[in-house]
């Protein structure tokens, strides 16, 4: 397994609850450092076998070579974690051009996710989990100005990507139609994290209980031949209505891969 922005919150929990279940786990982080600083706490916390992979999601090269790492460490892969997020209260570009957090929370997964294709299909049931919010509910998802240069906010911005989570896992979904590979999005809960403190000023519910819909979706033998959903809580649940739209998938998945140079 795979979890994305695995040093610290929900995604460090997620690697821990994983490795509780006997999952090898590869703990990515922005940095090497940062990486194998949280392997090592969670080896002292939890015998298992807790592996560092970084890159810095907010480049695609990084993104690119962090891909490269993983299929050499793991040429079967049983699941991918896209936990890693942002929430920015200033429109800042990323080297690549693009607003931060449309890049780490949307374009960041989706090559990722393209590059690790190969080895999830090589695994006997691979996943790919999408780390939503309910917050995609209120996201308005503009094709004609996916960086948000018209007009930003930090709110906006994130809601706007969180639904984009949404509807790429329904494509994604369709397009692994006939593999053994599935997709899901999520809803963590309204958790006690960095992001949550910065983008909204609040705490919320624990760390155990934001990885629980994570663990629950990567993990879940029931949910072997069901992909495309959106659960909260470890059960499925409906999206936004808006947040269902095949015409704007395809669209979306077609821009997507164009920007990130596939």
């Amino acid at each position: 397994m795979v979890v994305t922005g695995a040093t610290d919150g929900i995604g460090l929990e997620t690697a821990r609850q994983l490795l509780q279940r006997g999952a090898r786990v590869l703990v990515h982080g922005r940095t090497a450092d940062k990486a194998r600083a949280a392997c090592a706490k969670l080896q002292g916390e939890q015998p298992g076998r807790a592996e560092p992979v970084w890159g810095d999601l907010s480049r695609f090269d990084e993104t690119r070579a962090l891909a490269a790492q993983v299929l050499a460490a793991a040429p079967a892969l049983d699941g991918l974690v896209n936990n890693a997020g942002v929430f920015m209260n200033e429109r800042v570009l990323s080297k690549d051009g693009h607003e931060l957090t449309f890049q780490v929370n949307h374009l960041a997964p989706f090559l990722l996710t393209a590059l690790l294709r190969p080895a999830l299909e090589a695994a006997p049931q691979g996943r790919v989990v999408n780390v939503s919010s309910v917050a995609h509910g209120r996201g308005r998802v503009d094709l004609d100005d996916l960086d948000a240069a018209r007009g930003f906010s930090g709110y906006g911005a994130y809601a706007a990507s969180k639904q984009l989570n949404v509807h790429f896992t329904h494509e994604l979904a369709r397009r692994l139609a006939g593999t053994k590979v599935t997709a899901y999005a999520l809803h963590p809960g309204v958790i006690t994290t960095k992001l949550l403190q910065a983008g909204f000023g609040m705490s919320g519910a624990s760390v155990e209980a934001g990885a629980r819909t994570s663990v629950y979706c990567a993990t879940e033998p029931s949910l072997a031949t069901v992909s495309g959903r959106y659960y909260s809580d470890a059960r499925e649940v409906p999206c936004a209505p808006h947040a269902n739209d095949p015409a704007l998938e395809r669209a979306l998945w077609e821009r997507s891969a164009a920007l990130v140079g596939l």
